[in-house]
This record gives structure tokens, sequence and C-alpha cells, in this order.
């Protein structure tokens, strides 16, 4: 076991009928962090309770049945293929967990949504309702990613370390094809600097052709090589990794192009 994580946990006080809508909210989130990370093959699993062994869980059993129900409609509902795990809740409650395979096929848990019975009625947490009445809310832990750790191994082990652009240590890396050309790369890198995207200047005394292979190997999404004509008319000659030669672009313009990339990736 781990001696120690990292978990995005927050956590929802709800009345028991909310517990339905609280869970696809946190279900969309889930679908969207999987969306912008390109994570398509995952399951969902819905834990259940052992009906053989009810004294391992707290709560009562028409609790169990609402909240076991509620996840399974929600998870249908938002067009989950779920698969129903009975006997695998903790004794607190059911959940709902997000399962992906990594390089070797084995399957972690990252993102979770677990009902707690327990912890209101530890510390005596009480709504007034509708009917003037005090109630025992229910409490649901959230955590989209579940362990970061985790989560960040998974991913580089799914992307083979070729990032989104979004989330690329490094979008960009200027080219020049001499060292003349150096100052004009550093007034490239500073343009894009200031638009918020991040780049940085091969400076190396190589051929273009070895910056440009290593860039490859460093899974740089774009290169751009700054020669006299370039530097002449402040354009960039764009190569993008996997996809080659995009043309010559005036600088403000591929700025303008890249931003809208970033902003229509993380819709």
């Amino acid at each position: 076991r781990v001696r120690g994580f990292t978990q995005d946990d927050a956590h929802i006080f709800c009345r028991p009928d909310q517990v339905k809508e609280e869970f696809m909210k946190v279900i969309d989130i889930v679908l969207y962090i999987f969306r912008v990370l390109d994570f398509q093959d995952y399951k969902a699993q819905v834990s259940l309770r052992d009906p053989e062994q009810p004294e391992k869980y707290f709560g009562s059993a028409e609790q169990w049945d609402a909240a076991e129900q509620a996840i399974i409609e929600a998870a249908q509902e938002k067009g989950l293929n779920i698969v129903l795990e009975p006997g695998e809740a903790a004794f607190y409650g059911p959940k709902l967990d997000f399962m992906v395979r990594d390089a070797l096929f084995r399957e972690w848990q990252l993102g979770t949504i677990q009902l707690d019975y327990q912890l209101p009625e530890r510390f005596q947490l009480e709504y007034i309702g509708a009917d003037n009445q005090p109630h025992r809310p229910v409490m649901i832990h959230r955590a989209p990613f579940g362990s970061l750790e985790r989560f960040v191994a998974v991913l580089i082990e799914h992307t083979g370390g070729d990032f989104p652009l979004w989330l690329a240590p490094d979008q960009v890396i200027v080219l020049p094809i001499a060292d003349k050309f150096i100052d004009y790369a550093r007034k490239v890198k500073n343009v894009l600097k200031e638009a918020g995207i991040r780049v940085s200047v091969d400076e190396r005394n190589e051929k273009i052709g070895k910056k440009i292979r290593d860039a490859e190997v460093g899974k740089f999404p774009y290169m751009l090589i700054v020669g006299e004509k370039e530097a002449a008319a402040q354009t960039v000659a764009v190569r993008k990794r996997k996809e080659g030669d995009q043309g010559v672009l005036p600088l403000s313009g591929f700025v303008t192009q890249l931003k809208e990339k970033l902003a229509k990736s993380l819709e």
C-alpha cells in the first residue's frame, strides 16, 4: 500500500431525494475531464452492498435501496455502460467508480462518487425540512480525478507522453536555422509568452534537421522554424508534430490560431 496520496476530495451535503441529481452533476465533471484528456476506454462500476451480509453496512435497508437505485438511474441517464458489483460497497454507502486501464490493461479506479450515511450520523448533522422538522442529511464524497498521482501515471501511459496541446509542458518550440536568427527566435518566444503560450527556443548550434527530429522526440506539439525570410517578414514557418509542414503564417496570425485551438480543446 502507498504511504500517502493526494486526492481532489470534496463533500456535498444534501437531502436523500437530491442524491440522484447531485450524482448526475458530479458525473458531468468526470465525463468532462475524460473528454478533454481523451479517455475513451473506461468502465463505470456501481459498488453495491452484499445482500447476504446486511450487518456489514451502516444505514437502513430502505436507505440503501433508495440510494443504490438513485445511483444506477443517474449513471444510466448519463449514458454510462455500468457494471454492478455486489459486495464492493463501502460499509458507509454505495458508490460509483470510474475504472480506466493502463498500458498493461490493468484496471485502476480514477474518479469516484461515494454515498455516506455514517458521518452525518456521527456528527449529528441536521437540517430543517419542509415539514419544519429536523432531518439527517446524506453526505456525498466526490473525487473526479481520484488519486492525482495515479491519474497522472495512467495519463502518461495513455498518451505516451504526447499530451494534449493545452497540457503540454511546452506547447511550442522555436527553431532558428542558424545562430544569426536566434535574436528573432527570442522575439517570437517573447510574443508567445505574452500571449500565455508555453514556449522555448532551441539555441543549439545544430543543423535544422536534427533540431526538428529532437523536437519530434521531445513531443512538442508545434515547431516554429525561423530563418532569413521569416525574420524579414515577421512570419514563422509552422510544423505540427506528426503532421509536418503547415505553411508560413504571420506571427500574430499563428498566435490567434493557437489560442483558438486551445480554447476549443477545453470546451
